[in-house]
């Protein structure tokens, strides 16, 4: 687990180990190796041996972000795809008088007003703030980027009035929409969210190739074989069938996505080559 305790992606391996351990007949047990955006853990476990006793469970960054900002000694390549769990998407919301109510108006506001707006997100090279990015790029919007800790920072910050966009995943923001303190117009998914009817998908707008969202996945080292990651994939797709773990992952604002084998692979090789260029246009890639 190449993040703290505690965390996201900590929060949903350790319940999905709970379903895992039947499934696979063994103990499993998880390390924290935390660090470097998640790079320290990703290198120890490419470089582990390959025979399915050592895993990594991750969320995307990591793969597909870090590796294009600092030097690592691993790729989306160099690794063992074995499958993905679930994804979340982001969501971008305003106050209730800020004047848009639709995906489309909110856009236009912002073409028609550039560096007039700031929105949070989770900080330089965050998914969150590259899935905003992307979007803007698409509709040639300057909007600044203002950086916080994380979703609940952001959320602080949005509800007293110090930024006018929260950028951040959808649960912590879910109750003030509910509610009307927030309107939230747009989701960084292909397809509309349920929980958030306001708020339109990429495709709605006629651009699901721009989608980034979050989501977790599990790799193996370098050179391991088909077999251990077939039964590995066979297992969790169990386990994902357990209503205790789809309702944990609903209310986390997630959703069970299962990719195996080379479908991963090419995911990840999609998305890393599309934040390595907006990174580029960022400013953010190294030389």
């Amino acid at each position: 687990m190449p993040a703290p305790a505690g965390g996201g992606t900590d929060s949903v391996a350790r319940m999905l180990n709970q379903y895992l351990e039947p499934e696979l007949k063994q103990s499993a047990a998880i390390i924290n190796v935390a660090g470097g955006g998640g790079a320290i853990g990703v290198n120890q476990v490419s470089r582990a041996r390959p025979d399915g006793y050592t895993l990594l469970s991750t969320w995307n960054s990591p793969i597909t972000t870090v590796p294009h900002m600092q030097r690592v000694q691993y790729s989306y390549d160099s690794l063992t795809p074995i499958t993905s769990i679930s994804q979340s998407a982001y969501t971008l919301c305003v106050k209730p008088d800020f004047p848009a109510d639709t995906a489309e108006e909110f856009l236009t506001e912002l073409q028609n007003n550039p560096s007039r707006y700031t929105y949070g997100n989770d900080g330089v090279g965050g998914t969150m703030r590259l899935a905003a990015e992307r979007i803007f790029a698409a509709y040639d919007i300057q909007a600044r980027a203002i950086p916080f800790g994380g979703a609940g920072e952001t959320l602080q910050n949005f509800l007293g009035g110090h930024i006018d966009i929260y950028g951040g995943s959808i649960p912590p923001v879910l109750p003030y929409a509910q509610d009307g303190q927030a309107k939230c117009l747009i989701v960084t998914s292909a397809s509309d969210n349920p929980a958030l009817p306001q708020a339109s998908g990429l495709e709605a707008l006629g651009h699901p190739e721009l989608e980034t969202v979050l989501w977790r996945m599990m790799l193996g080292p370098n050179g391991m074989s088909e077999a251990h990651a077939t039964v590995i994939a066979d297992a969790v797709a169990r386990a994902l069938e357990n209503p205790e773990l789809l309702e944990f992952l609903a209310k986390q604002g997630e959703v069970p996505v299962l990719m195996r084998g080379e479908d991963l692979r090419a995911a990840l090789k999609n998305e890393s080559e599309a934040l390595g260029e907006l990174l580029g246009q960022l400013g953010l890639k190294r030389n």
